[in-house]
């Protein structure tokens, strides 16, 4: 009967029912009814206790579902407590929380899972009053260096002594290093080291990754691998599908009793064409073959500026053709210990480049720069071109790789080859709608 009603409403009628019985148990007394009059009180006692019966529950439904929320215990049922339309906001914030901590517990399951099936060791450490506690160890960290997933620094330490030693010198401050660990008592293993700090909610937590050297050389690997055999395949089919239709082709021909004017023309251009073809797979076996069969440069004392003008003596027809305006800004003299040979065929390969580059360009300008920092030197070509598109920017070093119609691809990666056998690298960068291509050499 009184299922809608608020809390308030069931108290203020009950209230009545009990003010109302001991007025009528008054009454009774004074028409001395004596025996009615007790019975009435008897009755308005059952009142008060079922009213002290029906407050206890009421706070103790209240009491329980606070309780449940700030202990995070979202296991009882409300549902059966309907009634208490009092407590119905109440019980829509309990399903809500409860509802909210299903879907974080699924989730930290979620990630949880992720984590565990990255190959890269990943431990996360939280800030506990002084001390640090392990928040989280994933399933690759704790299998490869057999670690049983802890809960206190002091333990990890006892078992990676080496790695918490580094995190502990540096106060648990970002760190981007490689260090040697040993594995399963065998022989050390040198790692990549990567590791953040990061404060959330008054939370302070550590978060350090852990790389194998070794497994990123041969994840390389087989990337470059399978890029190679990309382009190594694609050039083949290029040469080899043409060829293998013109030779069917002739040998229908062949089989004739009589040729053509006609058929004699067709066989002629096909054998062209299978020439032409072959032509091609030859050089561009030769250019696999110049790649792979690099020769260890013969170093000898090369003056820098004496190296870049000669360069330019010889690409210096070109520049006049296309119209290209050089600036030469190494002023200063420097003597490199390289092959000058090598070298010279670089400094020709990039400026090339950089001629193709402007070819579509009114301002046709390329600088040459040179600076020394770190007992390096640092050779940079920049000019005003096309630029690289982002898309490329990871393929522009590969083998056989390249954009130009009449290009074989090598140009570049030979003069990758040829700087890192002298000890240095290549490297460019796209800035303010210029390309530059910086050669670093040592001193």
């Amino acid at each position: 009967m009184f299922s809608s009603f608020k809390i308030y409403n069931h108290l203020f009628i009950r209230l009545l029912l009990i003010v109302f019985g001991v007025a009528i148990s008054f009454y009774l007394l004074e028409k001395d009814l004596i025996y009615t009059s007790i019975f009435s009180f008897f009755i308005v006692l059952l009142l008060l206790i079922e009213l002290y019966l029906y407050i206890k529950n009421a706070f103790l439904l209240y009491d329980k579902t606070i309780e449940a929320i700030l202990q995070n215990d979202f296991s009882a049922d409300f549902s059966k407590h309907k009634s208490f339309k009092n407590y119905e906001s109440l019980f829509k914030l309990f399903n809500n929380l409860k509802q909210k901590q299903n879907d974080q517990i699924s989730k930290d399951i979620i990630y949880q899972s992720i984590l565990n099936n990255i190959e890269t060791g990943i431990l996360i450490l939280k800030k506990e009053e002084n001390d640090w506690a392990i928040f989280l160890m994933n399933d690759y960290f704790s299998k490869h260096f057999t670690v049983p997933k802890v809960s206190k620094w002091s333990y990890l330490k006892n078992q990676l002594p080496s790695l918490c030693g580094i995190i502990e010198e540096q106060n648990f401050e970002e760190i981007k290093t490689s260090l040697q660990i040993r594995v399963n008592n065998q022989d050390t293993q040198t790692f990549v080291m990567q590791s953040s700090r990061s404060k959330t909610y008054n939370q302070d937590y550590y978060i350090v990754l852990l790389d194998s050297i070794q497994k990123v050389i041969e994840k390389k690997e087989k990337e470059a691998w399978i890029n190679l055999m990309k382009v190594i395949s694609h050039e083949l089919l290029n040469s080899l599908t043409p060829i293998r239709s013109l030779s069917q082709n002739l040998h229908e021909l062949v089989q004739q009793e009589t040729l053509s004017q006609e058929d004699l023309e067709d066989m002629k251009q096909s054998v062209s064409t299978m020439l032409n073809r072959s032509n091609h797979l030859q050089q561009f076996v030769e250019s696999y073959r110049k790649l792979a069969m690099l020769p260890s440069p013969k170093k000898e004392k090369v003056e820098l500026s004496q190296l870049i003008e000669e360069s330019l003596q010889i690409m210096a027809p070109l520049f006049k053709q296309e119209k290209i305006s050089i600036s030469n800004e190494i002023s200063f003299k420097r003597w490199l210990e390289i092959d000058k040979n090598q070298m010279e065929q670089v400094l020709i390969n990039l400026l090339t480049n950089s001629i193709y580059a402007l070819s579509e360009r009114k301002e046709k300008q390329i600088t040459i720069a040179a600076e020394v920092k770190e007992k390096r030197i640092f050779i940079t070509i920049t000019d005003t071109g096309i630029g690289i598109d982002t898309e490329i920017k990871d393929k522009i070093f590969l083998p056989f790789f390249t954009t130009r119609k009449e290009g074989a691809g090598i140009g570049l990666t030979l003069s990758k080859s040829i700087v890192e056998a002298h000890g240095g690298y290549l490297a460019f960068q796209n800035e303010n709608e210029t390309t530059s291509f910086v050669i670093c050499l040592m001193e």
